[in-house]
């Protein structure tokens, strides 16, 4: 890999704002009280910001597996947004460049080619993914929409922030923010990390990905990945009925109102393809 540019105010500002969200978020944690509606808005605002993670930056921007209106497209950035993870063309891009070079040099994040560390938090830091690789995001460069959304990608998260305390308080704001957002990096995270060391392998992929259930529960689906490696543009991560897929369940649903359609299915040419036999 490339090293690091020099690391500039901005870079060390942001670095800055990053480690001390947990920190706050920790000390938080023993100062401000969990109230029933700060429990709720955890757990609602944690289920709404993955599913713009799982279902929006990732299956929809990254993957165009299923396709939605220009609205509930936007939305769904503003969705994955308010988890402060970038936008969802920064992210999009990088993670298409993760499919072109999975587990090899050109990977941006893989546990194999450097470290555990690196693949879950490392990368994150580093000066040298900061930019959108606008070339891998052609087919999205035509939204002026989503290209403010990029600009100003900080904004949902800032606004969600006013919004849980104008709810309740410094309760929401800690738990159902800070906490939220913590724990939303890291069960993100986890699909990088741990989804390409520990797991089962179905498919004999040239990575190293492996589907975990337990990063499958925490993420909503997205913890099925040596399914996802084999077949990246399905709407669907759960190909087995015992895999549960809660993203592609939200999908399914909002697809009996004409909010989304054509689901992409994996074939059953795909599914009986590279199976491993042990």
């Amino acid at each position: 890999m490339m090293p690091d540019p020099p690391r500039t105010l901005a870079a060390w500002f942001t670095t800055c704002a990053f480690l001390g969200m947990h920190v706050a978020a920790v000390v938080g944690m023993f100062l401000v009280p969990l109230t029933w509606t700060s429990a709720g808005l955890l757990v609602g605002f944690f289920i709404l910001r993955t599913f713009g993670l799982t279902a929006g930056y990732h299956r929809y921007f990254s993957h165009r597996g299923f396709k939605t209106s220009r609205v509930f497209q936007f939305l769904l950035g503003v969705f994955g947004a308010m988890a402060i993870q970038r936008g969802p063309l920064w992210w999009c891009a990088h993670h298409r460049i993760h499919h072109k070079y999975s587990d090899t040099e050109g990977d941006p994040h893989s546990p194999i080619v450097k470290s555990v560390w690196w693949s879950h938090l490392g990368w994150v830091l580093a000066t040298r993914f900061t930019n959108v690789e606008w070339d891998q995001i052609r087919d999205w460069q035509k939204y002026p929409e989503l290209k403010w959304l990029e600009r100003f990608d900080i904004l949902p998260g800032v606004l969600l922030g006013c919004l849980l305390f104008a709810i309740d308080g410094w309760s929401g704001f800690v738990w159902g923010g800070l906490v939220g957002t913590v724990m939303l990096y890291h069960t993100t995270f986890c699909v990088n990390s741990v989804c390409h060391l520990l797991g089962s392998r179905r498919f004999d992929t040239p990575d190293r990905s492996r589907n975990n259930v337990v990063v499958a529960i925490l993420t909503m689906g997205e913890g099925w990945h040596n399914n996802h490696h084999h077949y990246p543009s399905a709407a669907r991560q759960g190909f087995k009925w015992w895999e549960f897929d809660a993203s592609y369940c939200i999908l399914k649903f909002l697809s009996w109102f004409g909010i989304v359609w054509d689901l992409r299915q994996p074939t059953p040419r795909a599914l009986a393809n590279r199976l491993r036999t042990h």
